[in-house]
């Protein structure tokens, strides 16, 4: 399993990569049409200017997943925008046979989160700026 293990940082680069191409392609059109989306989000009973806040979390937020800048925190706002949507679409009270409508932000919800709990690894801006800093931080006190 150590072949397995040396994967790591280019399975997590495609992850980051995969989740990061979908909250762009989801982004885009909200901020690009945010009058059809406007009326998409009253349907769900969720205020009009969240049109505008979860497109550019989602195009902003999917293009620094891709370049695996500020991962964790992304990850982690992107995850929560994941739970209110499962929230307002009911998945709480989902059957098997509506499932399918929930599928998406379900894995796209756990994808983000597994981002934001591991990092961005080591094929990322991420580890050359925050990721070594907090190594070289863990190294000295070990030291001491």
């Amino acid at each position: 399993m150590q072949f397995m293990e040396r994967l790591k940082p280019l399975g997590l680069l495609l992850l980051r990569i995969a989740a990061g191409a979908i909250f762009m392609f989801h982004g885009y059109p909200k901020l690009k049409d945010p009058a059809h989306w406007f009326r998409i989000f009253a349907g769900y009973g969720v205020p009009g200017y969240f049109v505008y806040v979860s497109g550019i979390l989602e195009l902003f937020g999917g293009g620094l997943l891709i370049l695996g800048l500020f991962t964790r925190g992304i990850g982690l706002l992107l995850a929560m925008e994941m739970g209110i949507v499962l929230a307002h679409m009911g998945f709480l009270g989902a059957t098997l046979r509506t499932f399918g409508e929930y599928e998406l932000p379900l894995l796209s919800g756990a994808a983000v989160l597994a981002l934001a709990t591991t990092g961005a690894g080591l094929i990322s801006i991420d580890s050359f700026t925050f990721e070594s800093r907090r190594k070289a931080t863990k190294k000295s006190k070990s030291k001491d």
